[in-house]
């Protein structure tokens, strides 16, 4: 029955299916087997015909993944997609490979090679690190807890382990031996998961904790920067202040770029924010944009009532064409597709410290698990990420996005509040378990208006292995790639 079924069709299949694990629909399940079409597409191809295939999986794919960057850039996603779909060629071309390498080499080959790109897809030029394998898998709690040891690329490789799995299966190729291995690593890890979210403890009644509270004002983005639209903007975060007053945060946390006015050249418009901190005898984080002498950041300000913020944090990884233009004197034009004005990036890292440690990722940062780790190794008792995903309109965006933030989390081992305009907003434990949500009537979680209160625990943990040792796994993976395909080279030319 297989082989009637075309190449083409088994591309379309396995990008689909990739695709829909990224989706709204919780649909993370379908990443287990995503990639399995695809190894059965690139059987008995050639070099350049495996590039091809595998090329065209990724233009169907990331097409079919970031469809939103169309609202902000439309030849910025065209070139994204054609950018980001290299990497599932250079896959194709790892298939190849494989399929010449004995079996023990096979079982870690190609999960190996598909962390090792998503690494390399996430801090090339600049960085890309979106839809990784193994954020589809953000709701399956017991399989992320290893992310506390492997950070995110250990749950990409499992799932893409799996889909090897599967493909030795169907073919017929799969020894007892290895598939008896290979079942207890997935049961270890699956009863690792188990007993951390059942029975290992996180708090107890002597753990200290601060009440935050998060807000999301559904701002829309064309109002955001219009002159006109300030005194509205002001006011709909004052009703959601004094809406949420009663629950007596110690923290309230605004969404990035909150506020419709330039920190430093229009300080004083910042009064009745300052005013309202001072009233209601509490913190806020306040999310703006700084104009220092001509030098624009994205910043948070730390706000209690004083005529200056406690602290300023400017945000310190960048959105390429979203917050400024990488490589704009050795290419002008692409002057073009850059939506809005150039950006500065900060250079230190901040640990605010009222009403306790704590750091802040602004936007796209808590795609970045380093930024994270260092954070958190720098005394942060919890992270909180303010964004603004309005830009995107309806769709799988703020659920991509929001995907990231649960690993950050549970790597670090901490709590994470999340306060984004348009959602979604909300509260994740150290174990990955989604406290609370942002939501309307309806229990629609995008493009509400809202807030949500919790308790944030400061837990006493010793840093995770992740947070302490940092990208280990993906040192393994490169020199395990490198020495396969290193044999392969050298046993063909005896």
């Amino acid at each position: 029955m297989l082989r009637r079924i075309t190449p083409l069709a088994l591309i379309i299949l396995s990008a689909v299916l990739l695709s829909l694990s990224f989706s709204s629909f919780n649909l993370g399940v379908l990443a287990w087997v995503g990639l399995v079409p695809l190894f059965l597409a690139l059987e008995n191809k050639s070099f350049w015909q495996s590039w091809r295939w595998a090329y065209f999986c990724g233009l169907i794919f990331w097409s079919a993944t970031i469809y939103w960057l169309i609202h902000v850039t439309f030849l910025g996603l065209v070139i994204l997609i054609l950018y980001s779909a290299i990497y599932f060629g250079i896959f194709g071309l790892a298939f190849y490979f494989f399929r010449r390498a004995v079996l023990v080499q096979q079982l870690l080959f190609l999960p190996c090679v598909w962390v090792g790109l998503e690494y390399a897809r996430s801090y090339l030029f600049t960085g890309f690190p979106w839809a990784l394998l193994g954020f589809s898998q953000y709701k399956f709690l017991p399989i992320i807890q290893i992310a506390a040891f492997t950070g995110v690329w250990g749950v990409s490789f499992l799932v893409s382990f799996v889909n090897l799995l599967v493909y030795l299966i169907i073919r017929r190729n799969l020894k007892f031996k290895s598939g008896l291995c290979s079942a207890l690593v997935l049961i270890f890890v699956f009863s690792y998961g188990i007993y951390v979210l059942n029975f290992k403890p996180l708090v107890s009644a002597a753990t200290p904790k601060v009440k935050v509270t998060v807000i999301q004002g559904d701002i829309p983005q064309e109002l955001k920067w219009d002159h006109f639209a300030q005194n509205f903007i002001l006011r709909n975060y004052q009703e959601l202040i004094l809406a949420c007053a009663k629950e007596r945060a110690d923290l309230i946390i605004f969404p990035e770029a909150s506020m419709p006015w330039f920190w430093g050249t229009e300080t004083q418009k910042f009064k009745p924010i300052f005013s309202l901190a001072q009233e209601l005898k509490t913190t806020f984080l306040v999310g703006t944009v700084s104009d220092l002498g001509e030098q624009y950041f994205n910043s948070a300000l730390l706000i209690s009532g004083l005529k200056l913020p406690l602290e300023i944090y400017h945000k310190l990884h960048l959105v390429p064409f979203g917050e400024y233009i990488p490589f704009k004197k050795t290419f002008p034009f692409l002057e073009t597709i850059v939506p809005i004005g150039d950006i500065q990036a900060g250079t230190n890292p901040v640990v605010f410290t009222h009403p306790v440690k704590f750091s802040v990722l602004i936007c796209f940062e808590d795609l970045f698990p380093e930024l994270s780790r260092k954070f958190v190794a720098g005394g942060a008792k919890f992270l909180v990420n303010i964004t603004n995903d309005a830009w995107y309109k309806q769709g799988s965006a703020p659920y991509q996005h929001f995907a990231a933030s649960v690993f950050r989390a549970v790597e670090n081992r901490v709590y994470l509040a999340r306060s984004a305009n348009t959602g979604i907003s909300g509260f994740i434990d150290p174990r990955g378990r989604v406290l609370a949500l942002v939501k309307d009537a309806k229990n629609q979680e995008i493009f509400i208006k809202g807030f949500q209160s919790q308790d944030i625990f400061l837990v006493s943990e010793p840093p995770t292995f992740y947070n302490r040792y940092g990208d280990w796994l993906i040192i393994l993976c490169f020199l395990y790639s490198f020495s396969v395909i290193l044999y392969y080279l050298r046993s063909n030319k005896g």
